[in-house]
């Protein structure tokens, strides 16, 4: 089980994503390092859940999603002052311009997709988690 910097609690992650098989595969990913997982479908609910005072030592938070997509997601995130690593992880290229507003609007990391558990650790350790 991973534990926080400053804590014996688990960690905790919010995966953001529209795409039930992605939610899954995230889900599971996360699920293997011992992590505590919430999901949600789209950047408007990750922002409801922050605003009912839940709090996340990481967001993996997909960029294109209905209602409100990553890049406005993760930019309202940060004016609110959430501080939380933030890795977008989307099927864009990290070369696009989409991937370059993704990166400007606050993100910690960026991994295309899918998903692979070298990815998830490549991340974890960025958050300076020990894995």
């Amino acid at each position: 089980m991973l534990k926080s910097k400053n804590a014996t609690t688990k960690i905790t992650a919010l995966v953001v994503d529209d795409s039930m098989v992605n939610q899954i595969i995230h889900h599971k990913l996360l699920e293997n390092h011992g992590i505590e997982i919430q999901v949600v479908g789209n950047g408007k609910e990750a922002i409801d859940v922050h605003c009912s005072g839940k709090q996340f030592d990481l967001i993996l938070m997909d960029m294109d999603m209905p209602v409100m997509n990553g890049i406005e997601a993760t930019r309202t995130l940060r004016a609110m002052g959430i501080r939380s690593t933030i890795a977008g992880v989307s099927s864009h290229s990290s070369l696009s311009e989409d991937a370059q507003e993704f990166i400007e609007a606050g993100i910690d990391d960026y991994q295309e997709k899918p998903l692979t558990p070298a990815k998830l650790v490549s991340i974890l350790q960025k958050v300076n988690l020990h894995v």
